[in-house]
């Protein structure tokens, strides 16, 4: 689920392997691409390089940028005409991405595609079916978040074959990065994204750790001065959708540091977008003291200015007042279009003390009951301040200490110390957010007596998870250090317990370990002590848990009862296991076997005890329901 161990990759001619490590940062606002070549030695400079995508910023102009917005723009077949969108190895793309999508959007949002990798991990959506844009019309032409997420992989697939023809990308090493709290269902999401353009090879790896890879590489062997035995570097990740939080630990191995992934925190869909919006109603309530009332599309594109807005604010300490224009679609406003402005108090009124509370380490994120009828859109959290959930997250991770004997804490600590932080993300580009965030942090680590924390230096906050991928082709061949992961979390599949019905009351459900908390990519284990009933020919349904937490839970340990708030219930999958040799309903003895693949997905098997039969289960990829059944209910023969 986080790393993947080394896949072996023939292409087709000499075996001389793949040239090129690829890493590609397929994120909520941006995706970029780098490389380093896999024929350089290590203890030279590691020459890496980040790909400049050819793209449309315009109609009819293609421009180069180290960044492909993950926007997609559905244009009327009036706005744009055929010759205006050509690339240069496509005179007649399927789909409007990247720069040119972001600004037409801007002026006709209910046009425009975002955030589809958000959508991806949202439980409560068909991912394969046409739902983007969100809140358009009937008129406007919808796809799905896969195909959004396909477009953007094959834009950046020809890009690099149209510059190296003769290196493909299919027969590179490539790893794609998702948010280390991404559920299987939405890795495998991921990986079923890269088959779809032909990057068959593609493994995955967790973005905090790439953008700790990144750090690594940059520092050019400084890196082991700057950290030390006990350090646990906290990785902060503020994108344009959501925050990841991580904890890394720098241990000692025969004389040699060692980095390991402790502790991920959860998918919280919290980031750039949310202050864009923030800020947006801001200017929203400033307009209606004056008696001008906005529609909700015209909401939608006072939120990307106000980005672009914010974004000048914070990166030019001269500016302080950034004009705004609201289009109008008629008459009905006084004057047409609306003019306004973002001022510097504003942004630092409601993005430092929005979203970076100064507050005590014992708060927690507020939580409120949800309305039974909600329009469509995604489960952003409930509270808006990052260090309320970054308090949180640090408190839940102090049992992590028991496990590492290089982490030292008094025993009253009331969360795990940080003693280093990497920042990563646009977010934290600003200056002000990110030494709001370190004052709180350390105000924290202040009121235990134990020392500040210092921050990582020479990060790359808009490359850096790309560029880190890339390096983690190379390091997988031997040729540098690793942080060592396996699963984020660990997984429970549910079992009901076989009792007379009683009125009234539901049979007990059982949370089985089927995946302990790091287990590592490539590797499975068999439950062959525990026998189970498995009902085939008939819809049947399966539970699965998480847990972030239970570090000591080892495969085939039961859990009666479990502590509010350690488990986490995930996609339920309900599908008809093929009958083949059997009868509709018939229940067969079967002991499970759970398996982490290379690539980094979860899969679970039924393996019968009569005659060694096996079910697959994945865990649901949020498909219909007929897609479903064919692709995760398939029935095999062991050899």
């Amino acid at each position: 689920m986080s790393e993947a161990d080394s896949v072996t990759q023939d292409n087709g001619s000499d075996n001389a392997g793949p040239a090129f490590s690829v890493g590609i940062d397929l994120g909520t606002t941006h995706c970029v691409l780098s490389w380093v070549d896999m024929n350089q030695s290590e203890e030279t400079e590691i020459l890496q390089e980040v790909l400049p995508i050819p793209q449309l910023t315009a109609p009819g102009t293609v421009e180069e940028k180290s960044q492909l917005p993950s926007f997609l723009y559905q244009a009327h077949e009036a706005e744009i005409s055929g010759g205006e969108i050509a690339l240069p190895w496509n005179p007649h793309p399927e789909h409007i991405v990247g720069e040119i999508a972001r600004n037409l959007g801007s002026k006709t949002p209910i046009r425009l595609v975002s955030s589809a990798k958000s959508w991806l991990c949202h439980a409560g959506v068909d991912c394969k079916a046409p739902i983007l844009p969100a809140e358009a019309p009937e008129e406007v032409e919808r796809i799905s978040p896969f195909q959004a997420t396909c477009a953007y992989l094959e834009h950046l697939c020809s890009a690099w074959n149209h510059q190296y023809p003769d290196a493909p990308l299919n027969q590179q090493d490539v790893t794609i990065t998702v948010p280390a709290s991404f559920d299987p269902a939405a890795r495998e999401l991921t990986v079923d994204a890269a088959k779809t353009v032909g990057l068959d090879q593609a493994i995955l790896l967790e973005e905090p750790q790439s953008a700790l890879y990144s750090w690594i590489e940059r520092s050019q062997g400084e890196w082991r001065n700057q950290a030390r035995v006990g350090d646990i570097i906290l990785v902060i990740d503020i994108g344009g959708g959501t925050t990841d939080l991580s904890l890394i630990a720098v241990t000692e191995s025969d004389g040699n540091l060692e980095l390991t992934r402790i502790a991920v925190g959860d998918h919280i869909l919290l980031g750039g977008d949310n202050m864009d919006l923030a800020l947006a109603y801001t200017v929203k309530a400033k307009l209606e003291q004056d008696g001008k009332r906005l529609e909700a599309w015209q909401i939608q594109a006072l939120t990307h200015g106000c980005r672009d807005a914010k974004e000048q604010i914070l990166s030019d300490p001269g500016a302080d007042n950034i004009p705004l224009v609201v289009p109008s679609r008629g008459s009905s406003l006084i004057g047409g279009t609306l003019r306004t402005e973002l001022t510097r108090e504003e942004v630092n009124r409601v993005l430092v003390e929005g979203f970076f509370p100064n507050i005590s380490v014992d708060e927690r994120p507020a939580s409120r009951a949800r309305s039974g009828l909600r329009t469509a859109g995604l489960p952003y959290a409930q509270d808006a301040g990052i260090t309320r959930h970054l308090a949180a997250f640090l408190a839940k991770q102090l049992s992590a200490r028991e496990e590492m004997s290089d982490i030292s804490l008094p025993e009253n600590a009331s969360f795990l110390h940080p003693s280093a932080v990497l920042f990563n993300g646009g977010v934290l580009k600003s200056d002000l957010l990110g030494q709001r965030l370190m004052e709180v942090l350390n105000s924290w680590l202040t009121s235990e007596a134990a020392p500040g924390a210092r921050l990582l230096e020479g990060a790359d906050l808009d490359l850096a998870v790309a560029r880190g991928a890339a390096y983690y082709g190379f390091v997988r061949k031997g040729k540098g250090v690793r942080i060592k992961g396996g699963t984020a979390a660990a997984y429970y599949v549910g079992v009901e317990s076989a009792m007379p019905a009683v009125p009234g009351m539901m049979p007990e459900l059982q949370a089985l370990c089927i995946a302990p908390f790091g287990m590592e990519e490539g590797t499975e284990q068999e439950l062959a002590g525990d026998e189970f009933g498995l009902v085939i020919g008939e819809p049947v349904r399966f539970r699965f848990f998480s847990s972030t937490v239970r570090r000591d839970d080892q495969v085939g340990a039961r859990l009666e009862h479990w502590p509010e708030g350690e488990l986490e219930e995930l996609d339920e999958i309900e599908i008809t296991l093929p009958v083949e040799n059997h009868t509709p309903g018939e229940v067969i003895p079967v002991h499970l076997c759970a398996a982490v693949t290379e690539v980094g997905t979860l899969e679970l098997q039924a393996v019968s005890t009569q005659d060694g039969s096996r079910w697959k289960i994945e865990f649901d990829v949020r498909a219909g329901d007929e897609a479903e059944a064919e692709v995760q209910a398939t029935e095999t023969q062991q050899d």
